[in-house]
């Protein structure tokens, strides 16, 4: 049952294209102990169908750019053969620690974008 309802809230946020695999990661780690290893390359697979759905439902409403997407498609492909091999030959607590800064990151980015909106909707009140 957790496994059903991990599925799908990675899905809900994968579908609006804020990063549902982060939010895989973290729950396959957390809530059912899954090694940091496994529960990347499980988002792996997860990503493939559920990106496919979110394409196709982004292409019916004209929000890609294909061209762009093709660019940056390519050299993500690269990106990722070369992630996967620095992954696969890195120690476990490492990975957490890289995957646990990476978050942090987001989270600081998040907040100071959030305050930063804040302040200039206050301003344009005024």
């Amino acid at each position: 049952m957790i496994e059903t309802i991990i599925g799908l809230i990675s899905g809900i946020v994968s579908g609006t294209g804020m990063g549902g695999g982060t939010i895989l990661i973290f729950l396959l780690s957390f809530l059912l102990g899954v090694e940091q290893h496994v529960a990347q390359a499980t988002n792996l697979i997860f990503f493939i169908p559920t990106s496919i759905v979110a394409i196709i439902v982004n292409i019916k409403n004209k929000n890609i750019d294909i061209k762009l997407a093709i660019i940056i498609s390519i050299f993500g492909i690269l990106g990722a053969i070369w992630g996967a091999n620095i992954s696969i030959h890195t120690d476990v607590n490492l990975l957490k620690k890289f995957f646990g800064a990476f978050l942090a990151v987001i989270a600081m980015h998040e907040i100071y974008s959030i305050a930063k909106q804040y302040k200039k909707d206050k301003k344009d009140k005024q």
